[in-house]
Formats: C-alpha cells, structure tokens, sequence
C-alpha cells in the first residue's frame, strides 16, 4: 500500500493509449471501476491545470483509505487495482489501468514477477525514461548523491515467495546487477529544513525516503502537501494504519528516522 498511493494517484493523473489484457487483470472489489470513473470525472471539473495539482487532488481523495500490506502478492502476476488519466479527454477505468500498467512494469507490460519494477530506482529509470516523471533533485539548492548497489531481494530470498522460482530469481537478479554502485541523487534530510529547499519543493511532488539498509534504495514514499510554508507528506502510514498527511512536517517527520538518510524528488512531466 506504501507504494500504491503513490501509484494510483499517478496512474489517475497520467494520459495514455496504450492497451491491458483483462485477463491479467485482478480488482479488489465490484466498486473498483465505479469509484475510479467517478474520481475521474469529478477531477474534470475540479479545475486543475498542472500534473502536480492532479496528483495532489487525487492524493487527498485516497486520505482515510486503509493501509493493507501485501496488495500486489499473489500466487500469478497480476495487474492489480484497488481503486495520466485524468488528463485525458474522456478518462475511465480502463485507461487508468492501462496506465497503472505502463507505470508499474518494465516496458509498460506485465510479464511476471519479475517485470514489476520492485526497485525504486530502477521504477525511477524505467519512467524518466518513457517521458512520464522527471527527477528534479539535482537541481535543488544543496543536492548531493549516494552510491549504492541493489540486491536486497535475492539477499532476502525467504521474504519473497515469488522468488522460490530459479528462473524467477535469476531474472531479479540480472535487473540488480544491472544496479552495481548506482549512483542517484538525494537531499540529506538535514537540508530540509533550509528555506532555499523547502522553496524549490511543490504541492504534488513524489517524495522518495532513501535508506541507510543495506542493498536497498528507498524505504518509503509519499507527496508533498504544503500547510502554510511547511511541507508535509501525504502517505500510507503503517502506524496510523490509513493514508494521511503526518502532521510534522518533511523536516521535523524525518529527523528522528535512523534509517532515513533524505529524499530524492520526482514530478510528473506535462507530456
């Protein structure tokens, strides 16, 4: 579910053409495809202009929702959906699926476990790549960058079922080698307290929490909310068991985190 958010709200705001097979297709629910016609529908009348605004609305649209773990896990690799669309001129469920598959798989297709693109980074490449994000941490006042090597799930074998398949694992494996010593950009979470950064943030920006473990990349996200001139993160909050907005801000919300090393930033193209 901590990834979901981030993916619906973006699978909502996106515009595509491109197709899915229904028979890959796993709902959550009969209410799935009626609650995201009407969420689109009411976002064409809600008077948004940019991709941040759409993802920030949808964001708040999902506030309440309760935190499920374990979403995507199934014994068949699903397209799985709970709930650039709506920047179509006539967004439905069908081409917000379409997108959810363009954005959570390598090539925009769902070929099995191993095609989800289960690393941050490598979901960041993938997307940055077919024109639908833009990584802006670079170009923050005070930006710095890490280098790390990617392998925490072949390290954890046990953790994913999936990955009791050989050819399943070996195919995980090849898509981390292809991160040795990645190098990616990232803000300390200390600079997020200066003003020039805090500046360069956005309502609507896509929030990456990097981390200090140990063959992985990010530990967590979320989307940035302003309250006042503070910012603050819209996400699925395993503690409160629902989606909210934390109510300390970037800042003051990562500082106790010993695992948290900082954040890198991601917005939505206008493509």
């Amino acid at each position: 579910m901590r990834r979901y958010l981030l993916l619906i709200a973006l699978a909502l705001t996106c515009a595509t053409s491109y197709g899915f097979s229904l028979e890959a297709t796993r709902f959550h629910c009969a209410d799935d495809t009626v609650k995201i016609n009407r969420l689109l529908a009411e976002a064409k009348v809600a008077g948004l202009s940019t991709p941040n605004q759409y993802m920030l609305y949808f964001g708040e649209q999902l506030l309440g929702t309760p935190y499920v773990a374990h979403t995507l896990e199934g014994d068949k690799e699903y397209l799985t959906i709970n709930t650039r669309t709506a920047l179509q001129q006539s967004p439905t469920w069908y081409t917000y699926a379409a997108n959810l598959e363009r954005i959570r798989y390598q090539g925009g297709k769902v070929d099995g476990y191993a095609s989800r693109l289960h690393y941050i980074s490598a979901w960041i490449v993938e997307n940055a790549a077919a024109g639908i994000i833009r990584e802006v941490t670079s170009i923050i006042p005070n930006a710095d960058s890490q280098i790390k090597s990617l392998y925490y799930m072949s390290a954890n074998r046990d953790k994913y079922p999936a990955l009791a398949d050989s050819a399943t694992f070996a195919a995980i494996r090849k898509l981390e080698s292809g991160y040795n010593m990645h190098m990616s950009p990232l803000l300390r979470k200390n600079d997020l307290m200066k003003k020039e950064v805090i500046a360069s943030l956005q309502d609507g920006d896509i929030v990456c929490l990097t981390t200090k473990t140990e063959g992985l990349d990010v530990m967590h996200l979320g989307i940035v909310k302003f309250d006042g001139k503070k910012p603050h993160l819209l996400h699925a909050s395993s503690s409160s068991k629902k989606v909210v907005v934390d109510k300390y801000d970037l800042y003051e919300m990562l500082r106790p985190m010993r695992n948290c090393t900082g954040v890198r930033i991601l917005r939505v193209t206008d493509n």
